[in-house]
C-alpha cells in the first residue's frame, strides 16, 4: 500500500523524528551534534518556526515544530540534505544518512504539546546516555537543559513551555521539571510516537470504552489528536490536494506556471528559467519554485532538474517565492501585474 502524503499547514504543531539508515549513528561526536544545532539556530528563526523540544540520540532526532509560513517539509529538507552532505564530506561515506522518509506527525496543541515535550526531553534518560534527572538538567544535546536555565538555546521557545506551568519563571521551572520527572516512571510511551486513531485514542482501554459508549472515533497514523480534530485536519488537507488536482487537470503545470511567472514580471519564460544573478531574474525563479512546489505539487528534486539548480537552492527560493506571493498577492491563475 502506497505511503500517504504528509500533511502540513500554517501554525501546525509537528512531532518530527529522524532516523539514521539501519539505525546507524547519524552522530559520532559532540562536533557532529554542533553542526546539527548550528543549522537548526539558523533554520528555526528563520522559518519563523517555533521549537519547543527537542533531543539528539545517537542513531535518531526528535523534533517537536510549530511551523510558520514554511512548511514541514521545506524545513526539513534543507536540515537533512545540509547536514547529510556535511557529515558525508566529513567521514567519506557515500549515500543516504537518513531513512527515506522522516516520520512527521501532526498533533493536536492543546492535549498533546506537554505531553509530547516531557516525552521528547526524557529520549535520553530511557537511552541510557544519562544516568538521572539531576545529569539530564545539564545534558546539552537535549531542550530539556534550556528549560532549566542550564544551557543558552536563544532559537528554542522556552517561554511559551514555561508559561504553561505559571507565568513566574522561577515558579514554571519547578512545576516544569516536576512534571517531567513524573513521566520517568510512563515508559516509552508508544501512544505519542506517532498518530492513528489507537494512540490518539490513548490506548486499547480507553478505545474500548469508547465504543462501549457508542462513540465513533475517527484516527489517521498521521495525525495525533482527537475526532474532530483529525476531521478538521483531513478537510483542509482535502481541499488543498484537491486544488492540486484541480490546476492539473485544467493543463496548468511548470511550463505554464514558468509563462504565469513572466506575465507578472514582464519577461520571457526563457529569461524566468535561465541562469542569471539580477534581482529580477532571481525574485521570478523565487515565485516559479514557489508555485510548482507548493501548488503543482512537483517534488525540490524535479524542480532541480528543470533548473539546473541543486536541491537545497530549490527549497530556499520556495521560501522567498512564498514571501513574493504574500507580499504583492499574485496568484497562479488569476492575473495580477506586480508594477516595477
Amino acid at each position: 500500500m502506497p505511503r500517504k502524503a504528509r500533511i502540513d499547514a500554517p501554525g501546525a504543531l509537528h512531532h518530527v523524528i529522524i532516523r539514521g539508515i539501519e539505525r546507524n549513528k547519524i552522530f559520532r561526536s559532540n562536533y557532529d551534534r554542533k553542526n546539527f544545532l548550528n543549522r537548526l539556530a539558523e533554520l528555526i528563526p528563520e522559518t519563523h518556526t517555533d521549537c519547543f523540544a527537542w533531543a539528539l540520540i545517537p542513531n535518531h532526532v526528535h523534533l517537536l515544530l510549530r511551523t510558520g509560513l514554511v512548511s514541514v517539509s521545506t524545513i526539513m529538507n534543507r536540515l537533512l540534505t545540509g547536514y547529510g552532505g556535511w557529515f558525508n564530506k566529513k567521514y567519506k561515506r557515500h549515500g543516504q544518512l537518513f531513512q527515506n522518509r522522516y516520520k512527521s506527525f501532526l498533533c493536536q496543541e492543546d492535549l498533546y504539546l506537554k505531553e509530547l515535550v516531557r516525552y521528547i526531553h526524557l529520549n535520553p534518560l530511557r537511552a541510557g546516555l544519562v544516568a538521572d534527572m539531576n545529569e539530564l538538567d545539564r545534558y546539552p544535546w537535549c531542550g530539556h537543559s534550556a528549560l532549566m536555565d542550564k544551557a543558552d538555546r536563544p532559537w528554542q521557545n522556552i517561554d511559551y513551555v514555561l508559561g504553561l506551568f505559571s507565568d513566574q519563571k522561577k515558579s514554571a521551572r519547578r512545576s516544569y521539571r516536576i512534571f517531567v520527572e513524573k513521566g520517568v516512571t510512563k515508559g516509552s510511551r508508544p501512544d505519542l510516537t506517532g498518530g492513528g486513531l489507537l494512540r490518539s485514542a490513548g490506548g486499547w482501554s480507553a478505545l474500548k470504552d469508547s465504543r462501549k459508549a457508542g462513540i465513533r472515533l475517527k484516527g489517521d497514523e498521521r495525525i495525533l489528536g482527537d475526532s474532530d480534530f483529525v476531521e478538521h485536519v483531513l478537510k483542509a488537507a482535502g481541499e488543498s490536494l484537491e486544488q492540486k488536482y484541480e490546476l492539473k487537470a485544467s493543463g496548468h503545470d511548470f511550463d505554464s506556471a514558468a509563462k504565469r511567472v513572466a506575465d507578472v514580471f514582464g519577461m520571457t519564460a526563457e529569461e524566468v528559467v535561465a541562469r542569471g544573478k539580477s534581482p529580477g531574474t532571481v525574485k521570478a525563479r523565487a515565485l516559479l519554485c514557489y508555485w510548482a512546489h507548493r501548488k503543482l505539487g512537483m517534488t525540490t528534486v524535479e524542480i532541480a532538474g528543470r533548473l539546473n539548480l541543486c536541491q537545497s537552492a530549490v527549497s530556499r527560493l520556495s521560501m522567498r517565492g512564498e514571501k513574493i506571493r504574500n507580499q504583492y498577492g499574485v496568484d497562479i491563475v488569476k492575473k495580477k501585474f506586480i508594477k516595477s
